[in-house]
C-alpha cells in the first residue's frame, strides 16, 4: 500500500489544486479539521492566500475535492461491476479493485474514520454511505443465503479494517495488504460456494 501512496504523491506534487489538497490534508490530520484555517494551509505552501482561494474559498471545498478526486476509482468500480453478473470471478476482481483504491485514498479515509463527527456534519458522509451501498449492490447478491451475504460485506470490512487496524500489527506494510486481500478473497469465495455457486472455477480473471 505504501508503495502505490507513495507513488500518488509524486503524481499529485506538480498541480497546485493537489498540492493544496495534500497539504490540507495533512494539516486535518495533524490537528483536526476544525482547528485548521485557510491562513494555516496557504503559510505551509507558502502562498498568499489569495492565491489558495483561487482554487477553494472554504475547507469544505477542498475536503469535498479531496473525496471526489480520491473516490473516483471507486466510483468507477461500481459503474464498472453494475454491468456485470454475479460470478465468482468478478466478485473476486471487485475486492482486488477496491483494495486497490483503499490504497490510493488511504490517507483520506484515515483522516475519515478519525474524525466522523465531522465528516457527518458535511455533505461527502452521505456521500460516502451511498457509495458503499452502491458497492454493495454490486458485490452481494440479494437471493443468496443470509451467512454469505454477511460474508461478503465482511469481506468489505476487512479491506476497511487493513487502513486502520492493521497498521498496528508489527511486519512489512505490503505484506499485511496482501494477507488482508487474501483473507477478503477466502471470505467471498466461501460465500459463493455457500451460494451453491461455481466455487473455484470461476476464480481468475
Amino acid at each position: 500500500m505504501d508503495v502505490t501512496m507513495d507513488g500518488t504523491k509524486q503524481q499529485r506534487r506538480g498541480n497546485t489544486r493537489q498540492r493544496i489538497q495534500d497539504v490540507a490534508l495533512e494539516l486535518f490530520a495533524e490537528q483536526g479539521y476544525e482547528k485548521t484555517s485557510l491562513r494555516e494551509i496557504a503559510e505551509r505552501l507558502d502562498v498568499t492566500k489569495a492565491a489558495l482561494y483561487y482554487h477553494f474559498k472554504t475547507k469544505e471545498e477542498i475536503l469535498v475535492s479531496l473525496f471526489e478526486d480520491l473516490t473516483r476509482p471507486i466510483q468507477d468500480l461500481i459503474e464498472w461491476g453494475e454491468g456485470q453478473p454475479h460470478t465468482l470471478a468478478v466478485k473476486l476482481e471487485i475486492v482486488r479493485r477496491y483494495s486497490r483504491a483503499l490504497g490510493e485514498a488511504g490517507p483520506l479515509f484515515r483522516f475519515m474514520q478519525e474524525n466522523q463527527a465531522t465528516v457527518r456534519e458535511l455533505r461527502i458522509g452521505d456521500t460516502f454511505k451511498d457509495r458503499m451501498r452502491d458497492l454493495r449492490g454490486i458485490f452481494v447478491d440479494p437471493d443468496a443465503p443470509l451467512t454469505d451475504q454477511v460474508r461478503c460485506i465482511s469481506a468489505m470490512f476487512t479491506l476497511h479494517a487493513g487502513m486502520f487496524v492493521m497498521q498496528d500489527l508489527e511486519g512489512d506494510p505490503e505484506k499485511k495488504r496482501e494477507a488482508v486481500l487474501e483473507v477478503a478473497l477466502d471470505l467471498v469465495t466461501q460465500a459463493h460456494q455457500g451460494s451453491g455457486g461455481s466455487g473455484g472455477s470461476g476464480g481468475s480473471v
